[in-house]
């Protein structure tokens, strides 16, 4: 089948909204009446991915994701900062070298106050930072005497730039991005996760409706049947011990019916749990129909799942990682810094003055740390983070392998499940025809009670498999829109306005 571009999603969350939002109005209609919700298979996932605690969850990972990412955007951007001392107050004695050698104590008895207000930007390219500064610092000496003092640096240019070592920025700009869009990926999935325990809850719940109706019909089949034979007992023509039977069987299949509805109360339960809904609410599910004909392709799947899903974002990922370890590792080597400042600052007893008669003010460092003997601590760790990465390498392809592996059989399933399902109908078709026509040859004395028992065993075998592979169809495709969030359906990617998933939450 043909494939269109991955873009006519953008809207899919407010479609979803919208459809839920419908849901419930229809729900709060129904539940005015007895509370009984008529809910099909895709309202049931609607609704879980609404309001279910693991969707909850899975929101709460993304805007998680999504702030840590606005952290790392942020630090690209200029900073405004501002530092100050408001005030400081000395008043004690301190130890003093006179010219001559001696020391002696002096009095400090001042107030002081100072402010800075700087720009500062990282600068990607090159793993340094820039800074333009303004200061200025007051000092009142207390005391016999007292005067004010002023000094002023109107302007101040700093570069601090490490030399030889790891870019920490320009790899943090190759890896958040990364991280960003596998978180964001993975919250698609985890909500495509919410809707397969929806339909593996859904079809529990369906399936224990099918098997308390095939119980209540066993039942009362087997009441007239009992009736019926208590009547041709009387006239000899069946024996004590098939009477016997038939009324062991009336009242093992009251047992089964007292079985039916305990399992299925558990399977409303969880059901009921898991969408958020009240107690009082008594879902009655609906046979899903069948997506349309088709099979689906290996290598398009494949292909659709390595761009859109997290697992190949996470091994790119997994991959720049190892290589900044390695590289952190090789430039811790040695450090070589450079600092460099220029500016201006004046001083004066005026605070006017202070700006005026400016000298300049200039800083140059070079610092370096190089080890001389370390006894091969630095190389060790470049090896570990060597090592490291290599198992990364090795794992990446493994989990490259299994992954390509699990999608092959997932295509293999849902191209086979369909030939499956269609046995199952018609199975389930034969085995109903084969139960009357049982039923009727019993009572003219054709066949045994055995042969009876056999019958209606086959025909709620058939019904019960009918649903499994019922629910293994649906499954298998929404567990191929999982992994590669894609609906085959539409034609379209899964997507969602993440942006105005975090902020209206």
């Amino acid at each position: 089948m043909a494939f269109a571009s991955k873009k006519k999603k953008s809207a899919e969350m407010e479609r979803i909204y919208i459809t839920v939002c419908l849901l419930l109005t229809v729900s709060a209609t129904l539940r005015a009446n007895d509370n009984v919700l008529k809910m099909t298979l895709k309202e049931a996932i609607l609704l879980a991915q609404l309001q279910s605690v693991d969707a909850t969850v899975a929101l709460n990972e993304l805007k998680t994701a999504y702030w840590e990412y606005r952290t790392h955007q942020a630090d690209q951007l200029p900073e405004i900062n501002f530092t100050g001392t408001l005030p400081s107050y000395n008043n004690n004695y301190g130890k003093y070298q006179q010219s001559d050698g001696s020391y002696t104590y002096v009095q400090n008895n001042w107030l002081g106050v100072n402010g800075n207000i700087s720009i500062d930007q990282n600068i990607a390219l090159t793993g340094g930072k820039i800074s333009l500064s303004t200061s200025l610092d007051y000092t009142r000496q207390l005391g016999k005497g007292a005067y004010n003092e002023f000094m002023s640096i109107p302007l101040s240019l700093t570069f601090v730039q490490p030399v030889f070592g790891v870019n920490h920025q320009k790899w943090n700009r190759r890896i958040e991005p990364l991280r960003y869009k596998e978180a964001q990926a993975a919250y698609i999935e985890s909500v495509e996760g919410v809707t397969l325990t929806t339909i593996s809850y859904y079809f529990n719940l369906l399936h224990a409706v099918e098997s308390l109706a095939a119980a209540n019909q066993n039942m009362e089949n087997a009441r007239k049947l009992y009736e019926i034979a208590v009547a041709k007992r009387k006239t000899g023509h069946i024996s004590e011990s098939e009477l016997m039977q038939l009324n062991l069987s009336a009242l093992q299949a009251k047992g089964i019916v007292t079985e039916a509805e305990s399992n299925l109360n558990a399977q409303m339960f969880r059901l009921r749990a898991f969408l958020g809904l009240s107690e009082q609410d008594v879902i009655e599910p609906s046979l899903p129909e069948l997506l349309p004909a088709w099979r689906m392709e290996y290598q398009e799947v494949l292909r659709k799942a390595l761009e859109n899903n997290s697992f190949a974002k996470s091994i790119m990922r997994k991959q720049l990682e190892a290589d900044y370890a390695v590289a952190s590792a090789k430039g811790n080597q040695r450090s070589i810094n450079l600092y460099a400042s220029v500016g201006y600052t004046g001083k004066d007893m005026a605070l006017s003055k202070a700006y005026g008669q400016l000298k300049g003010n200039q800083i140059v460092e070079v610092g370096v740390g190089i080890p001389l003997l370390d006894w091969g601590k630095r190389k060790g760790k470049v090896k570990v983070a060597e090592s490291n990465r290599e198992v990364v390498l090795s794992r990446n392809k493994q989990e490259q392998m299994n992954f390509h592996q699990d999608i092959f059989l997932l295509v293999e399933n849902f191209n086979n499940q369909a030939g499956q399902l269609e046995i199952a109908q018609q199975a389930n078709i034969i085995a109903e025809k084969r139960y009357k026509t049982s039923i009727e040859t019993f009572l003219i004395g054709k066949i045994s009670i055995l042969d009876l028992n056999d019958a209606q065993k086959s025909k709620d075998e058939a019904r019960l498999k009918h649903i499994l592979e019922l629910y293994k169809y649906w499954s298998y495709y929404y567990n191929i829109r999982s992994v590669t969030l894609f609906d085959f359906l539409t034609n379209s990617t899964l997507d969602a306005e993440f942006r105005k998933l975090i902020v209206t939450h």
